[in-house]
C-alpha cells in the first residue's frame, strides 16, 4: 500500500479543520399554507439540518428555533427574535436553515438580514438546499440570492392574495370565516362556517342588551355581571380550548370595553357582518365601511333588530352629549402605570374634582367597588397633593443611604480597574488556550489517517476537544458580558444617586423622575403608602455581579498561584 503524502494529509486536514468553531442555531419555520407540503414539515426540516451539521466539521448545534404557523412575510416571530437575541449576545455565531424561504419571504428584509445584519455580528449563514454559505460565497450568489428572495416573496404574496380572495367569497356566501365565534355562539359541529346558539352564554348576551335597552350605564352593567359571578368571554374560551395564551385571557372580571364590544356586534341580530378589519404593514386595522360584507339571516338571532337599533341610538346619544359638554384638559398624570391598590392590586383611578374657585383637586381611588362588585375592596380616596408630600418624605429618607453607597462605589474605582485588568488577562489566556485546542483538534485527523488512533478514538477525542472549545468560548463571552453589565450598573447607580439627591421639594417630582426612580406605589385604605424603588436592588445586583465575576476568574488565579 502506497504511503500517504503528508502534504496531502495536511491539505485535507486544513480543508476540514482550518475554520472557526461555530455554535449553530438551527432555524425552522412552518406557515399555515405550508402545512400540507411534506417536504417542508417540521420533522423534515429538522432531519435535513441535523444531517448537515453532523457531516460538517466545526459545526456544533446549540439549539433549534422553531416558529410553527408563522408567516415568512414579516420577522416578528417569537423563535426568530429569540435567535437574533442569542446572535447579538454571542450565544450563537452561525444560523442554518433548510432553504431561504424558511428564513423569510420578504425579499428586502431577508436580503438585509443575510447581507448586512448577520455579517455585522460576524454570524455565518447557511441555506442547505440553496447551497448558500456566507463563508464561501460564489460569484453568482450576488445575482441568485436576491432573485431567490424575490421569487419566495412573490410566491407568498400570490398565496396570500388567493387566500384573501377565497375568504371574501366565503363571506359573500354567508359563511363565518373567523377563528373564534362571537360570545353567545358556537361553530356548528357539522359546518365550521355556520354559527349556532350557545345555550350557556346566549342568555347573558340577551341580558346585556336588555339592560342597555333599559338605559343602564356600562359601569353598572359591568358591576352586575361581576356580582352575578358570570365568567368572562375569555375564560369561557379558555375552558373550551379556543384560547390558551395568558395575554388573551386576562382577569376573570368583566370590563366596560368587553360589554361595549358586545353591544356593537351586529352578529347578534342574525346577520353576518365581516371584513371590518384589514392588515396593513402586518398590523390589523379597522377597514372602511365600504369594505364590510353583510349577509342577512345567516344564523339564529339572539336579539331582535329593533332592540339592537334602539341600543345603538341610545349609545350615540350618550356619546354626542359627552362631546357637547365642555371640558377643560386634565393635568398630566405623573403616576400613570405606577400606582396600585394595596388590597386588590388593581390600578388606582385618577379623578378630578372641579372647583369654581381655585385649582381643581385630583384624587386617586380604587374602581373595584364600582366596576367589579360592591364590597370587593375597601372604599378610600387619596388626594394627589397628599401623595406627593408622602412620596417626597419617603424619597428624602432614602436619599442619604443611596448617595452614601454611590460615594463608596466611586471610591472603589481602583478595585473595579483591577477587575477589568484581570478580565483582560483571562481573556488573553483563553484565546491562547483556544488556539492550542484548535491546533490539537486539527491534528486529530492526521492521526486518524496515519493509523495512530482508531475511528472510535478519533470521534471521542474530537467530541472532547469540541466540548472544551465550546466551554471556553462560552466562558469568554460570559466574562465580557458580565463586565459590561457591571460597568453599566455602576454608571446607572451613580446617575440614580445624583437624581435622587436633586429632589428638594414637590416641584422636583416629575414624570421622568418617577419613571426612573419608582417601580411601583401601593396605597392602602388607611392612607399608608408603600414604594418600591428601582435603586433598592441596584446595590445588591452590583455586589452579585462582582461576586460572580470573582467566581469566574477564581480558577485562573488558582492556576497562576500553582
Amino acid at each position: 500500500m502506497a504511503r500517504k503524502s503528508r502534504k496531502n494529509i495536511e491539505a485535507v486536514s486544513d480543508m476540514i479543520y482550518g475554520q472557526p468553531f461555530y455554535n449553530v442555531g438551527a432555524y425552522i419555520r412552518l406557515s399555515v399554507e405550508d402545512n400540507k407540503k411534506k417536504g417542508d414539515s417540521l420533522e423534515t426540516q429538522k432531519s435535513i439540518l441535523q444531517s448537515y451539521i453532523a457531516l460538517t466539521p466545526g459545526l456544533k448545534l446549540h439549539d433549534y428555533y422553531i416558529d410553527n404557523g408563522s408567516t415568512g412575510t414579516n420577522f416578528e416571530r417569537p423563535a426568530f427574535q429569540r435567535m437574533l437575541a442569542d446572535a447579538e449576545n454571542g450565544v450563537i455565531n452561525c444560523i442554518i436553515v433548510k432553504d431561504l424561504s424558511r428564513f423569510g419571504r420578504n425579499a428586502i428584509d431577508t436580503g438585509y438580514y443575510i447581507e448586512k445584519y448577520l455579517p455585522s455580528l460576524k454570524v455565518r449563514f447557511i441555506s442547505v438546499n440553496d447551497g448558500f454559505d456566507t463563508d464561501s460565497v460564489n460569484p453568482g450568489d450576488g445575482i441568485m440570492l436576491p432573485l431567490k428572495n424575490m421569487i419566495n416573496e412573490a410566491y407568498s404574496l400570490d398565496i396570500g392574495r388567493k387566500i384573501k380572495a377565497q375568504q371574501r367569497q366565503s363571506m359573500k356566501e354567508g359563511e363565518f370565516v373567523g377563528a373564534r365565534p362571537p360570545y353567545g355562539y358556537l361553530k356548528s359541529p357539522e359546518n365550521c362556517h355556520k354559527l349556532i346558539i350557545d345555550e350557556e352564554t346566549a342568555p347573558v348576551v340577551h341580558q346585556i342588551f336588555q339592560w342597555a335597552y333599559d338605559r343602564v350605564g356600562l359601569n353598572d352593567i359591568v358591576r352586575r355581571l361581576n356580582e352575578a359571578g358570570i365568567p368572562t368571554p375569555s375564560h369561557i374560551k379558555k375552558a373550551t380550548g379556543l384560547i390558551s395564551h395568558e395575554n388573551l385571557i386576562g382577569k376573570n372580571a368583566w370590563q366596560t370595553r368587553t360589554v361595549s364590544r358586545i353591544l356593537s356586534c351586529e352578529t347578534y341580530t342574525g346577520d353576518l357582518v365581516q371584513g371590518k378589519t384589514k392588515t396593513v404593514c402586518h398590523q390589523q386595522t379597522y377597514a372602511d365601511e365600504s369594505n364590510w360584507i353583510k349577509v342577512e339571516n345567516t344564523h339564529e338571532a339572539i336579539i331582535s333588530r329593533e332592540m339592537f337599533d334602539a341600543v345603538q341610538a341610545f349609545r350615540r346619544q350618550v356619546a354626542e352629549e359627552a362631546i357637547r359638554t365642555p371640558k377643560s384638559p386634565y393635568t398630566p398624570n405623573l403616576f400613570k402605570g405606577k400606582i396600585y391598590c394595596g388590597h386588590c392590586g388593581g390600578s388606582l383611578h385618577r379623578q378630578r374634582c372641579e372647583r369654581k374657585r381655585g385649582p381643581d383637586v385630583y384624587l386617586f381611588h380604587c374602581l373595584s367597588n364600582s366596576r367589579i362588585a360592591r364590597g370587593s375592596c375597601f372604599p378610600y380616596t387619596l388626594p394627589e397633593e397628599e401623595l406627593l408630600s408622602s412620596l417626597l418624605t419617603i424619597i428624602q429618607k432614602h436619599a442619604d443611604a443611596v448617595i452614601g453607597k454611590a460615594i463608596r462605589l466611586q471610591k472603589n474605582k481602583p478595585a473595579l480597574e483591577a477587575t477589568r485588568a484581570a478580565i483582560k488577562s483571562r481573556l488573553a489566556a483563553l484565546r491562547q488556550e483556544l488556539d492550542r485546542d484548535r491546533r490539537l483538534t486539527k491534528s486529530l485527523y492526521e492521526s486518524l489517517v496515519t493509523g495512530i488512533i482508531t475511528g472510535d478514538e478519533y470521534r471521542q477525542m474530537r467530541a472532547d476537544y469540541e466540548e472544551r472549545i465550546s466551554n471556553k468560548i462560552n466562558l469568554a463571552q460570559e466574562l465580557e458580558r458580565r463586565q459590561k453589565e457591571l460597568e453599566a450598573q455602576v454608571t446607572e447607580y451613580i446617575a440614580l444617586s445624583d437624581l435622587i439627591g436633586s429632589v428638594k421639594g414637590k416641584e422636583n417630582i416629575t414624570a421622568v423622575l418617577i419613571d426612573r426612580l419608582i417601580g411601583k406605589i401601593k396605597v392602602f385604605s388607611d392612607r399608608r403608602i408603600e414604594v418600591t424603588f428601582t435603586f433598592e436592588s441596584g446595590f445588591e445586583r452590583l455586589s452579585e455581579a462582582e461576586r460572580y465575576l470573582r467566581e469566574l476568574l477564581a480558577p485562573a488565579e488558582g492556576r497562576m498561584r500553582a
